[in-house]
Formats: structure tokens, C-alpha cells, sequence
């Protein structure tokens, strides 16, 4: 897997190509907002490396995990939202509306939410 895809929007964001707000940034990853926001505060959280979703991580990136989750933390903390509490949402494939393939996690806050998080959406079967 290459670690930058050029034809990845999120890879550009991550390589400084394509503007972005961004709220958090290390060594392995960005935290930018959400163009498209779903609450108060959306921040997208995002690894330097190019995966393209939860089910591509690979034994050698549980390290890349761990820095999403931990920077999920600081960024929260940078946008005001830690102690009041915050949501991390990653959607994995089509069917949970994976609309770029380069995994990150949504970082939902700056109000009160409800469970479930999508009340009146479900998709009933059978």
C-alpha cells in the first residue's frame, strides 16, 4: 500500500496540496474540519498514510491506529469540545457511506446528542 496516493483528496490535504482547517497535525496525522458538517463541531482525523478504510489496516498500522485515537483526544481538546464530551465515527464501505477512501474518523461535538445516533434511519431487513 503506498504510503501517499496522488489521487487521494485526503493524501493532498495530508501533504499540505489542497487547504484545509486544520485543527490538530503530527508526525501521523491531520485533523481538519468537516466542509460539511454535521454538528457544531465535525473534524475529520485522518493518518499521514493513505488506508483506505478500517478493513484495510494491515498488522503493521495498529500503530497509525492507536495515533488516530489518541490525537481524537488532543484535537477535542484544541476545539473546546474534551470536556463536554465528543463523539469518533469511522464509516467503513459503501453501505455505511464511506464517501473517501482514506480512513478517518469523525470527530462529532459542540452540543448534545442522542442514541441512537441516527434515530428514524433504520434499514429494516427481511
Amino acid at each position: 500500500m503506498p504510503f501517499h496516493d496522488p489521487d487521494c483528496l485526503f493524501c493532498k490535504i495530508a501533504a499540505g496540496e489542497v487547504p484545509a482547517d486544520i485543527v490538530y497535525s503530527d508526525d501521523h496525522v491531520v485533523a481538519f474540519r468537516d466542509i460539511q458538517p454535521v454538528a457544531d463541531e465535525h473534524i475529520l482525523i485522518i493518518p499521514r498514510k493513505h488506508i483506505a478504510s478500517l478493513s484495510h489496516l494491515e498488522e503493521g498500522d495498529l500503530d497509525i491506529a492507536g495515533h488516530i485515537l489518541s490525537a481524537a483526544g488532543k484535537t477535542a481538546e484544541k476545539a473546546g469540545i474534551a470536556a463536554s464530551g465528543y463523539r469518533l465515527v469511522f464509516n467503513t464501505g459503501p453501505d455505511a457511506l464511506q464517501s473517501v477512501f482514506h480512513i478517518h474518523g469523525h470527530l462529532i461535538g459542540g452540543q448534545k446528542m442522542g442514541w441512537p445516533p441516527f434515530p428514524g434511519t433504520r434499514v429494516q431487513h427481511g
